[in-house]
């Protein structure tokens, strides 16, 4: 039987999550300096996976003793995808142009067939690297990445327990994710120096992006407020609100299709818990073409981001980040899924003439997420940082239905 851990009390494991979490941001936070230099090579969201995992390698605290997990999985990762979705905006995203949302779209796409031609390959080349077995099965450790890589943390944490990812091979993902995802940012940021260059080479016409800045400047000076506490209240009251109809319809949805339709359950449709994650992120989607939306001016996107590094907390309890070690070929599969994103994004860019940064922001929006998408569009143009996260949003809202596309693909390419 494993070690009982040195804090067993969930509220001060809590707690040290939490400071944990303060010690990171202030960290990345900070003007210049060692800490300045340090996130500029370690990305921050590995540090709030990797600490946590250290205290939990050390006996200091323990994933497997702890019910936080399950508490913020059932009831924070559902309320995050409420309020990161309630506050898309469509008109806006049209306003982007074709070129913009075909970009973004694409980079989705290359991401659903990414996975499967790579599990595919490597079952020829090397089929140790796509085996395993039970909750185990590498194909099942993919579907997180391919959450994380359409949608985000969230996304990530759903395709783990509707598909049964183990533990182990779970931990695994999470590096390939990062590391994988932060080398392709860094040639995206390479590219994005050379824009103007790469532009007209490709005859790519960049005005509507400075049109772009105008617009986005304005649409986010309408809508932000300083928030009060009657307007926090509502604003989750309105999450977690959604969460209890998702849980409630769940509840149901799950036992009927067991009970009435067995052949759907290897497609997760008989689990709960997925249909705990669609009903989620389908009412944020509803509430975002109503007066719901404006809940963004006082901070929707922003507690629903913390309620997902609170995610990425508590699953580095559980992980152990030397897992990659028992199958690194894993960083071969993810070179040749993001390669394939990237070789599609690449075509499709030349074939219509978009900017650089339409091929740039489309493809972190997906990967990147609302991490990272907003750094690359700022790259471009401070101003234009917002359209990153209008983006990104609509990655959170495609996350969870491309996962699940992209990980019955792999499963059927794996032979499961």
């Amino acid at each position: 039987m494993e070690n009982a851990p040195l804090i067993q009390n969930d509220a001060v494991v809590f707690g040290l999550l939490m400071a944990t979490l303060g010690f990171v941001f202030w960290g990345t936070s900070r003007p210049g300096g060692f800490w300045k230099k340090f996130y500029r090579i370690i990305p921050s969201l590995l540090m709030c996976y990797f600490l946590p995992s250290l205290f939990s390698t050390l006996g200091i605290i323990s994933g497997d003793h702890s019910q936080l997990y399950t508490v913020v999985k059932n009831y924070l990762l559902p309320t995050a995808l409420v309020l990161l979705t309630l506050s898309i905006d469509f008109q806006g995203i049209k306003n982007l142009g074709p070129k913009a949302i075909i970009m973004f779209l694409t980079g989705t796409i290359g991401i659903i067939l990414g996975g499967p031609i790579a599990v595919l390959l490597f079952s020829y080349i090397s089929p140790d690297v796509v085996g395993g077995a039970g909750a185990g099965e590498v194909w099942r450790g993919l579907t997180t990445v391919a959450g994380s890589w359409i949608g985000g943390g969230a996304n990530q944490t759903a395709m783990k327990e509707v598909f049964e990812v183990g533990d182990g091979v779970f931990s695994a993902m999470v590096t390939v994710d990062v590391i994988v995802a932060n080398i392709w940012m860094a040639c995206i940021l390479f590219a994005a120096g050379r824009a103007k260059a790469i532009d007209t080479w490709n005859g790519a016409d960049d005005s509507a992006i400075d049109r772009l800045k105008d617009r986005v400047a304005e649409y986010q000076s309408q809508i932000a407020k300083m928030p009060k506490l009657t307007d926090t209240m509502i604003l989750l009251a309105v999450g977690f609100s959604v969460t209890a109809l998702a849980h409630l319809g769940g509840d149901f949805l799950g036992p009927f299709i067991e009970q009435n339709a067995p052949g759907l359950k290897p497609y997760s449709l008989a689990s709960k818990f997925f249909w705990l994650v669609v009903l989620a992120t389908t009412g944020g989607l509803l509430l975002s073409v109503t007066r719901a939306r404006r809940l963004e001016g006082i901070g929707a996107s922003r507690v629903g981001s913390v309620f997902i590094y609170v995610l990425v907390a508590t699953i580095g309890m559980k992980m152990n980040l030397m897992a990659i070690l028992e199958n690194p070929g894993l960083f071969l599969v993810g070179g040749v899924w993001i390669l394939f994103h990237a070789l599609l994004l690449i075509v499709v860019a030349k074939l219509i003439k978009a900017p650089v940064f339409f091929l740039a922001v489309g493809s972190q929006a997906n990967v990147g997420g609302a991490a990272s998408a907003p750094i690359v569009a700022a790259e471009f143009h401070p101003s234009l940082a917002p359209v990153g996260v209008l983006l990104a949003v609509l990655g959170y809202a495609l996350g969870t239905y491309g996962a699940w596309v992209c990980g019955n693909l792999m499963r059927i390419v794996s032979g499961g």
